[in-house]
Order: C-alpha cells, then structure tokens, then sequence
C-alpha cells in the first residue's frame, strides 16, 4: 500500500486497470478452457484397414477455405455453449464435401461459434469419407463415426453441461445425407459398441442435403462416392433416406433453395413428405435463390434467414 502511495497510483486505478486486462484477455482464456479435439474411437477402428500410404490431407482454396480429405483418424472438435448462456442443447456437425472431402470451415467450425452465440454446445465431426482402401464396408463407414459420435457426446453429456435428452445432428449437402442416415439407421449394428447407449439424435438439421440415392434424385459424385460406380439396387433403396423414415425418426429442420442445381430440392422435399407420413415434427424452407455451399449464407439474399428460422424452430419443438 505505502508503494502505492509514494507512485501515486490510487487502488481504485489499479483495479480498474486489473479488469481491463482480464476483459481484453478473455477471449483466450475462453478458448484455454475449451475442450481438447476427441479422437473418435478409443482403440480399434471397426473395419479399418490400415494402409500406411494412405494419409489424411489438408488443402487450402482461395479466400483460406479450409479441406480436409482421406480422413483415417475421425475426430470430434468440441465447442461447449459459455456457461452464462448455456441451455443443454448440442448439435454434432456434418460439413459437407460430395464424401470425397469435409467444408470444414463455412460448413463446420463456423457454424459451431455461430451456435456457441446462441447457448448451443456445437461438436464438428471429421468422419471418415468413403474408401475402400481404407474401410472393409465403405458404404458404413461414416455412419459407424455418426453413431458414435453420438455416443460419445451423450454418454459425457453431464459432465459437459449438455442434456442427453436435446442432441442433435446436423448435415450440409453429403454430410446431410449422412445425418439424415443416422436419423433413420441410429440402431443399425453396423458395429458393437464399447458401452451400451443409444445413437438415435434427438433432432436433425439438414441443409442442402443430399437425402436420397435413388438417379434422379441424387448428387451424383455423392452417389458414387458412398455406394461405387454401379451398386445394386438393395443398396441404393437403403441409403435414399426417404424410403427409410418411420415413426422413431426424431424431426428434422431442412432448407434449400429452388435454383440449387447440384443437389436437387426434391430430396428435401420427398423427405418432408416422409416425415409428415408418419406424423412426425418437421419444417422446410425453400429459397429462391442461393444455390448451394452457402454455409450460414452471408451474402444477404433471402436464404441468409434460415439461421434464425433454425434457432426458431429449435425453441418452438423445445430444444
């Protein structure tokens, strides 16, 4: 105290100065206290095989768009909601990328901050994409990350805050094919489990996705990515999701855009129309325009309202 005297620096100064340091210093002390990246599976991959050529890549476009593609290790990078915000809500997020590559930032990391602002724990899922160097069965690969990140986040959801009754999955374009394929094959044994736990999601968020595989419908390069140049017909019924909608698919939030001319509107729409068949919660948007890639759709045309529809419809069917 006499230091202080003999500087001439009353204690209040000194206090006021001390909070401006901590408030200019938060933000990185918030980012200190996230959460480590989770590797997905703690152990032995189901259906792995290990090719040691065969090495996950990270290429960045122009504008530092960020994609990762030969995905061998997934992972879950956790985005817990600020504590005076959080309402025990969670989404897992799917980005995008034809299942040849992950959009990880406009259809990922972006999106998780965005629902960090909104008291919503966001998890971006780097799944595997499928390979048959890489994948015994490639056609469930991703789903096999899917479900387990859905594990993986409810059997924690206590410790992280987060209510293991309000989880969701979300999905842009491929990677909404794949969340609409965990909301409609979450109890298929498509491996065993380390711990019992369902993987069925409380809600989807489906964006320009990508929902049936049957040729008229589908994203081609999507189509053949996942089920091969000329798969059966068995198997092209089983992935279009929308013949596989039944009364436990949990509802879902879709929007699209009319002018979308690489996943057509139909596969939201036949989607919808599956939900509603079987009475179950669900609301689409069709935009004009925007095309399709938009992420949280910036650029202000109609379509950049579908984020706040989103938080709308989560509150209106309680999560």
């Amino acid at each position: 105290m006499q230091a202080l005297k003999n500087n001439n620096l009353p204690i209040q100064a000194l206090l006021r100065a001390v909070l401006i340091l901590f408030v200019a210093c938060l933000p990185a002390l918030q980012a200190a206290c996230q959460l480590p990246i989770i590797e997905l599976w703690q152990g032995e991959i189901p259906g792995e095989i290990r090719d040691v050529d065969y090495r996950e890549r990270t290429d960045t476009l122009e504008g530092n768009r960020i994609r990762i593609s030969r995905v061998t290790a997934p992972t879950l990078t956790p985005y817990p909601a600020p504590a005076d915000k959080a309402t025990g809500t969670a989404v897992i997020i799917c980005p995008g990328g034809s299942y040849g590559r992950l959009a990880m930032d406009h259809e990922g990391w972006e999106v998780a901050e965005w629902f960090n602002e909104h008291g919503i724990s966001a998890f971006v899922l780097k799944y595997r994409l499928p390979s048959d160097a890489i994948m015994e069965g490639k056609s469930v690969g991703p789903l096999q990350d899917a479900q387990e990140a859905i594990r993986v986040v409810r059997r924690n959801a206590r410790a992280w805050n987060i209510d293991p009754a309000r989880i969701g999955i979300m999905g842009f374009s491929a990677g909404g094919h794949l969340a609409s394929t965990l909301s409609t094959h979450y109890d298929e044994p498509v491996y065993i489990p380390s711990e019992p736990g369902s993987a069925r999601p409380d809600f989807a968020l489906l964006i320009y996705p990508v929902i049936s595989m049957q040729q008229a419908a589908t994203h081609g390069e999507s189509r053949k990515n996942l089920l091969g140049e000329d798969p059966p017909a068995e198997l092209v019924n089983h992935f279009s999701n929308e013949r596989m909608v039944d009364g436990e698919t949990p509802p879902a939030f879709l929007v699209h855009s009319a002018d979308d001319k690489a996943v057509p509107v139909l596969n939201s729409i036949a989607y919808l129309q599956a939900l509603q068949a079987e009475g179950i919660p669900a609301e689409l948007h069709i935009y004009q325009e925007g095309g399709h890639g938009y992420g949280l759709a910036p650029a202000g045309g109609t379509e950049s309202g579908w984020p706040e529809a989103c938080l709308a419809w989560l509150r209106q069917n309680g999560f």
